[in-house]
C-alpha cells in the first residue's frame, strides 16, 4: 500500500524529506502526476506529493518575471499570463493525454524538472532556459535556494540547468521564478503539401535558417495528418509540412506571403491562421497524432536534421513504426509496435532505434511503455562512462540515502 505525504508549505516538505532521508526511505516526488509513467518504474513505498503547493507569489509584467510554488497548476500559470498577453514563450508541452492521464493536470514545477519544451524551442530555447532561480529541499533535507528575480543575479555553478531535467532525482522544489515573455500579437502558419520526408526536412531547414524568423517548423506523413482536428491538415490526404511565423500583424502577413512563395516551388500550399494555427501546434506539442494509440511505444530521439530521415528509414525497415518532425527536423517522434511480447519486445525495439541513432548522432528517450518494458531497458540515452561517474557524485552530493526518485533516470541513481 502507496502512502501519500502531502506537505501544505515548504516547511513540511522539508520535514518530509528529512524523515525520508533519516529512515533511508525512498520516496515517489510528483506533482500533479501527469508524468509519474514517464522514466524507469520505481520500487518504493512511498509518495511525495508537492500538488498543495500552489500559488503565484510573484508577478511583475512590466519585469517579464513570474514566481510560484511548485504545485500551482501550469493552466493556472498560462490563465494568468494571459491576461496580460504574455506568455511561457518556450511552449511546455502537456504529455497527460500521451501518458494516459487527462488534459491540463501539470504543474510548473513538472514542467522544469522534466525540462519540457515545445515547438518554439527552435527560436525561444529550452525551458531550462528561462528558470532564474529556485528554492528547492535536497535529499538530505536541506532546504536552499539557487539563482534570483533577473539573470544578472544569476552566480557561482548554474544550479537552474542542473536541476531542470534532473527529474526530481537531486531535489523537491518548492517554489520556481522564471521569465515570461510577451505573446505574439499575431501568427501564421504556411503548409506544404505532399513533400517526401527528406524534401520536407530540407524545406524546413531552408526557412528556419532564412530570413522569416521561424518559431514553428513540423512534419507529419499523411496518416497522421489525417488524425489532425484542423480541417485543412485532415482533409489534406497527403503529407503535410508545416511552418510558422509569429510577431506583430503587418510583419506576419509579409513574412509568410514571403515564406509561402518560397514552398510554393516545391507544390501546393496552404495557410492556417487564428484558432486553426494554434490547434495544430498544440497537438504537435502535445504528440496528439499518438495519444490514442496506447499498444504503441514512443520514442523521442533528437538528432541532426540532415541525419532525421535517414533515422527514420531505418527503424521503419526493421520496426512497425510511425513517426514525425519537429524542431525543424531535429525532434523525431517515434510511435512503434513492439517487436514481439513484454521486455524481449522492448529490447528489440530499443536496440533497433539506439542502433539508429548511434551511427547517425543523437539521443533518445523512451517516453511511453508498459511498465514492464520500461523496466527492460534504459529509458534514457545511456552515458559514456565518464559521463555516468559524474552523474552519480552529483546524486550523492545531493542524495546520498538515495531517497528522491531513485532510479527514475538511470538505474542505481
Amino acid at each position: 500500500m502507496m502512502t501519500v505525504l502531502k506537505p501544505a508549505d515548504a516547511l513540511q516538505l522539508r520535514e518530509a524529506v528529512a524523515w525520508a532521508a533519516a529512515e533511508e526511505e525512498p520516496v515517489e516526488v510528483v506533482g500533479g502526476g501527469s508524468k509519474a509513467a514517464l522514466g524507469r518504474p520505481l520500487d518504493v513505498e512511498h509518495r511525495l506529493e508537492v500538488s498543495a503547493l500552489t500559488g503565484i507569489g510573484l508577478y511583475e509584467p512590466e519585469e517579464l518575471v513570474m514566481s510560484a510554488a511548485a504545485g500551482t497548476p501550469l493552466r493556472e500559470i498560462e490563465a494568468r499570463l494571459g491576461e496580460r498577453c504574455q506568455q511561457l514563450a518556450f511552449e511546455p508541452a502537456d504529455y497527460g493525454p500521451l501518458l494516459g492521464g487527462a488534459q491540463g493536470e501539470g504543474t510548473i514545477a513538472g514542467v522544469f524538472a522534466c525540462n519540457l519544451s515545445g515547438p518554439r524551442r527552435i527560436k525561444a530555447g529550452a525551458a531550462r532556459d528561462h528558470l532564474l532561480g529556485f528554492r528547492a529541499v535536497s535529499g538530505r533535507g536541506e532546504a536552499f535556494k539557487a539563482g534570483g528575480r533577473v539573470i544578472k543575479n544569476v552566480t557561482g555553478y548554474d544550479m537552474c540547468k542542473l536541476l531542470t531535467g534532473a527529474f526530481g532525482t537531486l531535489a523537491v522544489l518548492s517554489e520556481v521564478t522564471f521569465k515570461v515573455l510577451p505573446a505574439a500579437e499575431a501568427a501564421r502558419t504556411v503548409l506544404g503539401f505532399g513533400l517526401d520526408d527528406q524534401a520536407a526536412l530540407a524545406a524546413m531547414t531552408r526557412a528556419v535558417g532564412g530570413p522569416f524568423d521561424v518559431t514553428g517548423a513540423a512534419h507529419l506523413p499523411g496518416p497522421l495528418a489525417a488524425l489532425s482536428s484542423v480541417g485543412a491538415v485532415a482533409g489534406a490526404g497527403r503529407a503535410v509540412t508545416a511552418v510558422r511565423i509569429e510577431g506583430p500583424g503587418p510583419s506576419v502577413r509579409y513574412r509568410a506571403e514571403r515564406l509561402a512563395s518560397a514552398m510554393g516551388e516545391s507544390g501546393p500550399v496552404a495557410e492556417l491562421d487564428g484558432e486553426d494555427s494554434r490547434a495544430f501546434w498544440r497537438e504537435v506539442r502535445d504528440v496528439a497524432p499518438f495519444a490514442a494509440d496506447r499498444d504503441r511505444h514512443v520514442w523521442r530521439l533528437s538528432v541532426t536534421p540532415s541525419a532525421a530521415a535517414k533515422v527514420v528509414r531505418e527503424v521503419s525497415g526493421a520496426l512497425d513504426a510511425l513517426g514525425f518532425y519537429d524542431w525543424g527536423g531535429g525532434l523525431i517522434w517515434l510511435a512503434v509496435a513492439p517487436a514481439g511480447d513484454g521486455a524481449q519486445g522492448a529490447q528489440t525495439a530499443e536496440r533497433v532505434v539506439r542502433g539508429a541513432l548511434a551511427r547517425a548522432g543523437g539521443h533518445a528517450l523512451l517516453v511511453r511503455a508498459p511498465e514492464a518494458a520500461r523496466a527492460a531497458v534504459p529509458v534514457f540515452q545511456p552515458q559514456p562512462e565518464p559521463l555516468a561517474r559524474l552523474t552519480a557524485r552529483i546524486k550523492e552530493s545531493f542524495d546520498p540515502h538515495r531517497v528522491l526518485n531513485p532510479g527514475r533516470m538511470y538505474e542505481g541513481v
